[in-house]
């Protein structure tokens, strides 16, 4: 989009002091508006010279006195534009005896800009306003947008990113539409998805059928709908969502038996901070995240008592929430009234649904209308979802308004790579020069819709990134589809990369650690460990090499291998016997009273004979056992239910712990399990009320870890702790584990930028996989 002619600047102020600097800037500052406000802050401040766009980013030639150059390059960061982000600004002196007399935006020197590729962004102020107002030529028009929001990533094909080279290449601007693109003052300066009611998109309203409902206004039609308690398909920026009431219990009960979602919580889509404020406590830095351009669903503590339908996020404390993210859902939000559950449009497992056909034949069954429209979506990209923790935002899973936003790497890639994540919540990563591209959320690889998403987007990323990988690095797990995908590729280097040494390792580049040994501590539910086993409580040394397993939770038994995963019990029952052996059946606890004891039986017998029952050290499965003991959960209906609702039972005002110190062996220490599920058991044998037991469960978890991390400390002097893992998604652990690191003087490290869940081990991955690529140096311990 740098290879337009471009308006000519204003006259400057002359001055009898002038001096001439080149500046360049580096960051996210092309297509974003970057040069109009250049243009209109050297204008103001009396600087002639010009701007243009270039393969590194913005170059500068200006020319005034010492004092106005200075001023400029202070407001420039002061007031970049919404979407840019300025990582560098150098500037070097030039002489030149007749400096120009105007600033002009000219074209680039250098053939065809690339201009990288932005994330969807939510709706800007100034494109709200003219949407809601009845003078306005885009009054109630669904798309409304400007370089400051709307698509980028969903809708572009190909680079250099300019219209035609998007979904919207069927629309031809007006001629109001193409003045403002043309116009450097105006804020619609080269926004490649302009458009109002006579160019741009529409939208219709279609019945479970796919035939229109013609004759009226489709927005407010679709918004008495969800107010009758019917479930209305939306089609957003990056594909479908299920709407329906978020106050009916009649209506989100009937949208979970459509969706196959029993239990999972879904998000809620609010009108304004206003109405999140009487659903959720919320902080300033919550209301920053959720009203910020990414636009994420917030984890939020929810009021009590609540007016929200129970169904939608059944026991539990918090709620998902976020704003409207375009116009069409601020449109739609404002005439239904209420807030709205606003989940991902497709059946559980399954990835969004994002084309038209597709989404009427997917979803068929589940809506009862579809509120859709004419621009075509390109890439499928799910919400994202955040929380605010200890101040700061921290991405749980990462999708619209932040994929694919490169993150800086400290040490930069000596080759191209790629590197294909895990097999649940999904992410692949690119990586070349000093950037990665984690990926959007692509989900669970369960099926071939997901898989099938999955190759689309590394293909896409290929060529928007302009990155061929000649490396490739994978999970060690031979029955994931993303290892099997990365064995089958041709004419690369393939590397094999340990589970939680990414969950670690993720962190690491994160925060630039990348020169330093650190103490990991990587807790989830399972990864292929080097031996065999199914690791999951796992204390590493580790760097961006390499790892060493300095400690690890005791292997127990995992009956059934996958089944005991979703089914609690088996965990549970195999603590019991490992604790109690024969004993365990005359524990007089509700869980053996209640236990099916033919299957008990079986199950024992697996145990005894050794018959896939995989041997474990997952403190995933552990939390598992005791909600499953305390009478929580025994089946659970989504990954991680069983945990989530022991946490969400923990009493807050609850410090105590039990005496769990039980460590064997040296190199690596063994964490035995006897202490804590005794103490566990002999509390529920007293009556202790099962919120102070998860709470001392969860305190124990956190004294054990610091207890390690302390002797790990005295034989190495590391001081470095990184927590990666599932399970600190756990706030309840996560809040009292590092509040007690950092007491014991520890400097402790959790990933911001990309999920501490599997969303971002491909980030881990593709750092190890560069790092064996390049020769060794000494680690500083």
């Amino acid at each position: 989009m740098g290879n337009d002619s471009l308006k000519t600047g204003v006259k400057s102020k002359s001055s009898s002091n002038v001096t001439g600097e080149i500046i360049r800037i580096h960051g996210q500052v092309q297509g974003v508006g970057f040069r109009p406000t250049v243009w209109r802050l050297a204008h103001e401040q009396g600087v002639s010279g010009h701007v243009l766009n270039d393969g590194e980013g913005v170059l500068i030639r200006a020319w005034g006195n010492s004092e106005k150059l200075d001023e400029f390059i202070i407001r420039l960061r002061g007031e970049a534009p919404r979407l840019a982000r300025i990582d560098s600004i150098d500037r070097t002196a030039i002489q030149e005896q007749f400096p120009p007399d105007n600033f002009n935006i000219i074209n680039s020197l250098k053939g065809p800009v690339r201009t990288g590729v932005l994330p969807d962004v939510a709706t800007c102020p100034a494109c709200l306003e003219e949407t809601i107002d009845p003078t306005n030529r885009r009054y109630r028009f669904p798309f409304t947008n400007c370089i400051h929001c709307g698509p980028r990533f969903s809708i572009i094909k190909n680079i250099p990113y300019d219209r035609k080279r998007t979904t919207m290449a069927s629309f031809f601007m007006c001629v109001d539409c193409a003045k403002e693109y043309a116009d450097p003052e105006n804020r619609r300066f080269h926004a490649q998805p302009n458009a109002c009611f006579r160019c741009g998109p529409s939208v219709e309203l279609l019945d479970a059928k796919g035939k229109m409902i013609s004759g009226t206004d489709p927005v407010a039609e679709a918004a008495k709908f969800l107010r009758q308690g019917f479930i209305v398909a939306v089609k957003g920026m990056g594909g479908y969502h299920l709407a329906c009431s978020g106050i009916s219990e009649e209506a989100v009960s009937r949208l979970r038996d459509r969706k196959h979602r029993r239990d999972k919580p879904f998000a809620l889509m609010a009108t304004d901070i206003l109405q999140v404020r009487k659903l959720c406590q919320l902080s300033l830095e919550e209301e920053a995240l959720l009203t910020s351009v990414m636009n994420p669903i917030v984890l939020l503590k929810k009021k009590n008592p609540s007016f929200v339908a129970k169904s939608v996020a059944p026991g539990q404390k918090n709620l998902g929430v976020m704003l409207p993210g375009t116009p069409l859902h601020h449109l739609l939000l404002r005439e239904a009234g209420e807030f709205l559950v606003m989940t991902s449009g497709n059946v559980s497992d399954e990835p969004i649904a994002f084309r038209d056909g597709e989404a009427l034949d997917r979803l068929q069954g589940i809506g009862d209308y579809f509120l859709t429209h004419d621009r075509p979506i390109h890439m499928r990209t799910d919400d994202s979802v955040c929380r605010v923790f200890k101040g700061k935002p921290q991405i749980i899973r990462r999708a619209r308004g932040y994929a694919p936003t490169p993150i800086k790497m400290r040490e930069p890639f000596a080759r191209p790579v790629l590197a294909c994540g895990g097999h649940l919540k999904n992410t692949f990563c690119l990586g070349k020069g000093n950037t990665a591209y984690v990926s959007h959320h692509i989900g669970d690889l369960e099926n071939y819709e997901s898989l099938a998403s999955f190759k689309d987007g590394i293909e896409h990323f290929k060529n928007l990134m302009e990155i061929k990988p000649e490396v490739v690095a994978f999970d060690m797990h031979p029955d994931y589809l993303s290892t099997q995908y990365a064995l089958q590729l041709e004419g690369v280097e393939k590397i094999a990369v340990q589970h939680h040494h990414a969950h670690i390792v993720a962190c690491i580049a994160e925060h630039g650690l990348d020169n330093e040994t650190v103490i990991g501590v990587a807790f989830d539910g399972l990864g292929y460990g080097t031996d065999g086993a199914v690791w999951g409580g796992e204390f590493l040394l580790a760097d961006t090499r390499d790892f060493v397993r300095a400690a690890h939770l005791e292997y127990s038994p995992l009956p059934g291998g996958p089944a005991a995963i979703r089914e609690p019990w088996r965990s549970a029952a195999a603590c019991l016997d490992h604790v109690y052996g024969d004993d365990m059946e005359a524990l007089g606890i509700d869980f053996i009273k209640k236990l099916d004891k033919k299957k008990w039986r079986i199950l024992k017998q697996m145990i005894r004979n050794n018959q896939n029952c995989p041997p474990s050290s997952s403190v995933g499965r552990l939390f598992d056992a005791v909600a499953s003991l305390l009478g929580i959960r025994n089946e659970i209906s989504y990954e991680g239910q069983a945990a989530i609702e022991l946490e969400q039972l923990a009493d807050e005002n609850c410090n105590e712990a039990y005496s769990w110190q039980d460590m064997t062996g040296d190199s690596p220490m063994i964490l035995k399990v006897q202490t804590l599920i005794k103490a566990v058991v002999d509390d529920m044998l007293q009556g202790t009320a099962a919120s102070k037991i998860s709470a001392r469960f969860h305190n124990s978890v956190a004294d054990m870890t610091v207890s390690v991390c302390n002797r790990i400390r005295q034989k190495t002097g590391l001081q470095q702790v990184v927590l990666g893992g599932g399970v600190f998604q756990n706030r309840f652990l996560l809040n009292r584990l590092v509040s007690k690191l950092e007491e014991n003087i520890f400097r402790v490290f959790i990933p911001r930028q990309v999920p501490v869940n599997d969303g971002g081990i491909s980030l881990g991955q593709a750092v190890i996989a560069n790092a064996r690529c390049r020769p060794p140096v000494s680690t500083q311990q």
